[in-house]
């Protein structure tokens, strides 16, 4: 019998899989689906400092090789979200990872206070989106020292531990790390969708996604993560959630053993369905039995050896 319970930052997880912020929405019904299906934590898609319609569909387009997706930060307004978000919290039996974007520093800060209230287990701070304060609305999470402020600013506003998500849309990942990693972050999650990228309809000729282009997502990024988590795993002492492309149990295994100690799960719960978090851990297990492993920490980082 293998043990494939994990730590992450201190809080115990049943299993490694955690459902990725932006999947599902922040609806307590679809978040209490997920942890019924097996989940080790649930993520809420981004929180924002306020409501949001994001970009007319279509949105989101399969490709070959993974999806594209362009929803632009929809989301309900925060009081929607805090009561779904208290309530899963509440009731739900697997820890629950509040993310949130804001458009700001200080709004980091303010916005990060405001959801403590609820008590998640972690936030997750997607500074993946554009600085609205900056010349060009460049994203915060290509900047170092942009980075590690919303770090500093969120930490001086809560003491619920903070989770910053990345983005590979970057030079030197390795640098956003440290920095992120020395203002007080907890954990790091790796990897946020690369690109942008894009889809064309041959027959009309035309971008499929309204706004042209968007975030990669799926089994084509899954290289990317992993070289981003070997990365990170030689850089930072905190935790990471790897990200980014994962289907199957040896997927996971691999993320595992390039440094993560938990993995997030995205597209594939739009491939396989929502059963996938039970079955991709059914399948470690297998892996794990099979190669000799007794538990998860046997994996973590052993490509590092």
């Amino acid at each position: 019998m293998v043990e494939i319970s994990t730590d992450l930052s201190g809080v115990k997880l049943r299993n490694p899989t955690i459902l990725a912020a932006g999947i599902l929405g922040v609806a307590f019904a679809t978040l209490d689906r997920v942890a019924n299906s097996g989940a080790g934590a649930v993520t809420t898609k981004s929180i924002g400092p306020e409501k949001r319609k994001g970009h007319p569909n279509p949105v989101v387009v399969e490709t070959p090789c993974g999806l594209l997706n362009a929803v632009g930060l929809s989301c309900p307004s925060p009081e929607e979200s805090f009561e779904e978000l208290k309530k899963a919290v509440k009731e739900l039996d697997v820890p629950v990872i509040a993310s949130f974007y804001a458009h700001s520093e200080k709004g980091f800060g303010q916005l990060a206070e405001k959801i403590s209230e609820a008590k998640p287990a972690f936030l997750e701070a997607n500074i993946s989106c554009p600085n609205v304060e900056s010349e060009f609305g460049s994203a915060f999470g290509t900047d170092p020292k942009a980075s590690a402020r919303i770090v500093a600013s969120i930490k001086n506003s809560t003491k619920v531990p903070l989770i910053v998500k990345l983005t590979p849309n970057v030079t030197n990942i390795r640098e956003i790390a440290r920095a992120v990693e020395d203002a007080g972050a907890d954990a790091i999650t790796a990897i946020n969708t690369y690109g942008p990228g894009m889809a064309i309809d041959a027959q009309a000729g035309k971008p499929v996604l309204t706004n042209k282009f968007g975030g990669l997502s799926g089994p084509a990024i899954k290289p990317i993560a992993l070289r981003c988590v070997y990365e990170l795993y030689e850089e930072v002492k905190i935790p990471i959630i790897g990200t980014g492309g994962i289907q199957t149990g040896t997927d996971m295994a691999e993320m595992l053993m390039a440094g993560a100690s938990a993995c997030g799960i995205g597209t594939a719960v739009m491939s396989r369905g929502i059963e996938v978090f039970s079955e991709i851990c059914s399948e470690l297990e297998e892996f794990m039995d099979t190669q000799g492993y007794s538990k998860v920490e046997e994996l973590i980082g052993i490509s590092h050896e």
